[in-house]
């Protein structure tokens, strides 16, 4: 099965009640969906693949965080089970493990949306976090300069892993700098769905 978005948004909210999971979730939905644009206006998109599978993949890809919140190790592994239950399609499921390659799983990210979700998974936590300490606490007047000089600061997001973000930059074959800047776009339309 390809679930749509209402498919995916119910089977994440079986397995996950924080808030804070649930926006973390949408913001990496509309990062998905905003780099799938960006591959299909410039033709790149993969054959059989769209707009609304990356998003479906970004919602699912933490599926079973609260389930392994004390197990992180665990973290990608009992996802498959969950959305195998749910009768999803494989491909689905290996984009989903691949975001944790190098960390808590060894499937790597090998298409170019597995490259993006394993990528934009750290990175929009950092930018929603820079934005959050503007006195506009707002992504609208947020600027790439902005976000990186708080990406060399190590004790700034201190849980977001920017050498993932590096290598995963270097996987989708963009510049750091444009991933970042094209994160801050992705996100500024949907910052009230996401709880800013």
């Amino acid at each position: 099965m390809r679930p749509n978005r209402d498919q995916a948004l119910e089977l994440l909210k079986k397995y996950n009640k924080e808030e804070s999971h649930i926006h973390h979730a949408l913001a990496v939905e509309g990062t998905m969906r905003h780099f799938a644009r960006l591959a299909d206006a410039a033709g790149t998109l993969p054959a059989g693949e769209d707009e609304e599978l990356w998003g479906v993949v970004g919602l699912l890809h933490d599926i079973d965080w609260e389930q392994t919140a004390e197990t992180p190790e665990r973290h990608c592994h009992v996802a498959p089970e969950m959305l195998r239950e749910a009768g999803v399609d494989e491909d689905i499921i290996h984009a989903v493990v691949s975001h944790g390659y190098g960390i808590c799983a060894d499937v790597e990210p090998s298409s170019a949306m597995e490259r993006t979700l394993f990528t934009v998974d750290e990175l929009t936590g950092l930018v929603i976090t820079a934005g959050l300490v503007r006195p506009s606490r707002s992504l609208a007047d947020l600027e790439l300069k902005s976000v990186k000089k708080k990406w060399k600061d190590k004790a700034f997001a201190r849980g977001v892993n920017r050498e993932v973000i590096k290598e995963g930059a270097e996987r989708m074959g963009m510049p750091l700098d444009t991933v970042i800047d094209e994160t801050i776009k992705a996100l500024r339309p949907i910052e009230k769905q996401i709880g800013m």
